[in-house]
């Protein structure tokens, strides 16, 4: 039975760095949207160009987008037992699409990190990134050893355009306007459950980890 993980939450929720210890914990392969953007960025894919333009705008990517790089990639050797998806669906069609594409007796779990929106602002505003490898610190909670370097590799740290409060502040609208409702679709099919994601790293996985072994056939 292939198993299907869905991670769900507001932008600075902590979906990516959950995500990387639940897909280990779990042994599924973690299928990040962010990460095949930047994937086909990476090799000048056209996809990868045009999404740029809506990331940096702090915008969703347009569901053809989205799903043209998604179904490539767990379409994958890797992904035959299943997967853990974060960053997608992030609107009804594309939790739609996804259902109809799902394999009848696929195993679903849907977990939704909830935090309030004066801790997503911190966690979201102070993050900065290598411009070179790509590790994230925060200028509080994870600062770097020597200020704007990054520890793996020396480069120099930045903040990302998304990640100002200006643009923040789109974001989170988007999400409350597109994304949040998906917390009614996948209730109605008792897939949806909530995790307290305003607590510590830990304690919010132990209940992830928990919470992931409810999924249901869909």
């Amino acid at each position: 039975m292939r198993r299907v993980v869905i991670l769900l939450g507001p932008p600075g929720a902590g979906k990516g760095t959950q995500a990387t210890r639940l897909s280990a914990a779990l042994s599924l392969p973690h299928v990040a949207t962010g990460d095949l953007f930047r994937e086909h960025l990476a090799k000048g894919t056209d996809l990868g160009q045009r999404a740029k333009q809506y990331m940096d705008a702090g915008q969703l990517v347009p569901d053809d987008l989205v799903l043209e790089m998604l179904f490539e990639r767990v379409a994958k050797p890797d992904a035959r037992g299943g997967y853990l998806l974060n960053g997608f669906p992030r609107t009804l069609a594309q939790a739609e699409a996804l259902e109809k594409r799902l394999d009848k007796g696929t195993r679903v779990s849907v977990l939704n990190l909830r935090v309030p929106d004066s801790e997503l602002l911190d966690r979201i505003t102070g993050r900065r990134t290598c411009t070179q490898c790509g590790r994230v610190f925060h200028v509080k909670h994870a600062k770097p050893k020597s200020a704007d370097k990054c520890d793996a590799c020396g480069s120099a740290l930045a903040q990302r355009t998304d990640d100002s409060e200006a643009v923040f502040g789109k974001r989170l609208a988007v999400y409350r306007a597109q994304t949040q409702p998906l917390e009614g679709f996948y209730a109605k099919r008792g897939l949806l459950q909530n995790v307290d994601g305003n607590r510590s790293p830990d304690d919010v996985f132990k209940d992830l980890k928990r919470s992931a072994s409810g999924g249901e056939a869909a």
